[in-house]
């Protein structure tokens, strides 16, 4: 896609992007209606939980150069058999945005062209943190109906290899090969199969070489009004397929139309439990950290079948 393309579907996109409701709620999750949240409630008929995000890295990888840092303060060796109460404790730190660990995206992340989502100035993200667009937006958590669309799946392959688009037609395909819909306020999941093929071949560096999905996939989100967007990725394919746009998808998704993004998730535990089920819809719960003025949080969806 050319960058003149690019732009032209930024701006599509961006118009058609309603900025806030009158109870506040801010970019695509004004889709996500109370009718709808209690709507997504009767999708759950078997009573099962499954989590969709991965174990937090620990260890350096070609993929994770910064990984969490997860310490022990205690208890002190002179307490492990002395007599009375004592606490096990420890400290956990991580970077947020990295390629390895899932993450939830808040709409501050993203700056395009001097210029946060809904026109908010760039400079109201400060050292002191975000002033605008925080993740403190979704602090009640998000709550709704969640749809896979496994795309391996359709095209028979155990995973799409990196540099590979996921496009409009094939999430129209996959639906109906899956016997589902998306829909106004959906979270809709996308799978590439990132996950497994890091823990068949080993991890290598994403940031250069991942599958994702194609930009103009952006306007499926439009059209079927998605709420939220999970992948088991970045989202984003790299190399960029658009010219001189690094991170199209994002730039689409959470700058034009105000969708929040999770980013490398994991879905092999979900796809089986729904190929079983026979259905690909879920309730699910999204509850991130409250981290004021924070440009995003380690996150743990769970599905709810």
């Amino acid at each position: 896609m050319s960058a003149h393309e690019f732009r032209a579907l930024y701006e599509r996109l961006r118009r058609g992007a309603a900025r806030s409701t009158e109870d506040g709620r801010t970019g695509a999750l004004r889709h996500v209606t109370p009718e709808r949240v209690v709507a997504a409630v009767a999708e759950v008929r078997l009573g099962r939980t499954v989590s969709l995000a991965a174990p937090i890295e620990t260890v350096p990888g070609p993929d994770d150069a910064e990984p969490a840092v997860h310490r022990m303060t205690g208890p002190a060796p002179d307490d492990l058999g002395a007599e009375g109460v004592h606490f096990a404790t420890d400290r956990f730190a991580m970077n947020v945005h990295g390629d390895a660990d899932s993450h939830l995206d808040a709409l501050c992340h993203v700056v395009f062209d001097g210029e946060l989502y809904g026109g908010v100035p760039a400079s109201r993200v400060t050292a002191q943190g975000a002033r605008a667009l925080s993740v403190g937006l979704v602090a009640d958590g998000i709550v709704g109906r969640g749809v896979l669309l496994d795309i391996p799946r359709l095209r028979g392959v155990p995973w799409l290899e990196p540099g590979d688009h996921v496009t409009p037609d094939d999430l129209t395909a996959a639906e109906a090969a899956q016997g589902v819909r998306v829909g106004p306020g959906d979270l809709l999941f996308v799978r590439v199969g990132h996950r497994l093929r890091r823990t068949e071949l080993g991890p290598w560096n994403a940031a250069t070489a991942r599958a994702g999905l194609h930009a103009t996939a952006m306007e499926f989100l439009a059209e079927r009004q998605v709420a939220v967007l999970g992948g088991d990725g970045n989202n984003d394919t790299a190399p960029s397929a658009v010219e001189g746009i690094p991170f199209p998808v994002h730039v689409l998704a959470m700058q034009a139309m105000g969708i929040h993004l999770m980013d490398y998730l994991q879905f092999e535990d979900l796809a089986p439990l729904c190929m079983q089920a026979g259905r690909w819809s879920f309730l699910c719960v999204v509850a991130p950290l409250r981290l004021p003025g924070g440009t995003g949080s380690p996150v743990n969806p769970i599905a709810v079948l």
